[in-house]
């Protein structure tokens, strides 16, 4: 009788920890929905990334893509913009920015180098950098005039397409006109030169999918430079102190 009972509590157990665990999951997922429809009745014109729950007990972790982060109650009912920060000893982490940087290493993985245009390293490569870059910027310019130093010392560097002003524009079309040449590296340069190149637009090419990719990885403004691990430079700086930060 008793073993009869142990077997029957067991098999009561093993039923019901599938369901509960399915209905939890039932009840995150339609949480995260709330939360998407609460937003797109107040924001429609926003694009907004997946809910993921944060470390705080009853907050929410929104992405808009190409904006701020958002931090919501399980109703959506209230949303705070901005970063969280976990309070250790000695240290304050920017929660988003440690989940944004697991993200942009991830998606770096999937990205072909065929639709990149790279200055590869001189002899060994040591460290690569991921430049979303803008021809007309003149700190993109400014760079591209260091990429060379950045070279020498075991540095690749790929260009990926943001045409800060969106496509359709002037500086769009340059920016496919150099993806679509025969000679990336020379009309990249001549373009960061202030030149002008000749050349078709294709249709087959990758600077609006770049672009919205930027936006995803929450590129502002150019050059933004995101490294191998996932973290990411905004702005200008000198070779010299990209070396420092490779640990070159």
């Amino acid at each position: 009788m008793r073993i009869r009972t142990l077997l029957t509590t067991c098999l009561a157990l093993c039923l019901s920890a599938p369901l509960s665990v399915l209905a939890a999951a039932d009840k995150e997922a339609a949480i995260h929905q709330a939360i998407i429809e609460r937003l797109q009745e107040a924001r429609d014109d926003f694009e907004y990334g997946p809910v993921t729950r944060t470390p705080l007990p009853g907050v929410y972790r929104v992405p808009i893509i190409g904006g701020p982060m958002l931090y919501t109650t399980a109703a959506g009912d209230f949303a705070i913009a901005g970063e969280m920060y976990q309070v250790l000893p000695g240290e304050l982490v920017n929660m988003a920015e440690q989940e944004r940087i697991e993200e942009r290493r991830e998606l770096l993985a999937t990205l072909d180098t065929d639709d990149m245009i790279i200055f590869p390293a001189s002899g060994e490569t040591k460290a690569v950098i991921n430049v979303f870059t803008d021809v007309d910027c003149g700190y993109c310019r400014r760079l591209h005039e260091e990429v060379p130093d950045l070279n020498k010392h075991g540095v690749e560097v790929r260009y990926l397409a943001f045409p800060r002003a969106g496509g359709g524009t002037p500086t769009h079309d340059k920016m496919v006109r150099a993806w679509c040449s025969s000679d990336q590296q020379k009309a990249i340069t001549d373009l960061k030169q202030g030149k002008n190149i000749k050349g078709a637009l294709c249709e087959d090419n990758p600077v609006m999918e770049q672009f919205e990719l930027g936006r995803q990885f929450g590129v502002t403004g150019t050059p933004s430079l995101v490294l191998a691990d996932g973290t990411m430079i905004p702005g200008y700086r000198p070779w010299k102190d990209l070396l420092e930060v490779l640990g070159l």
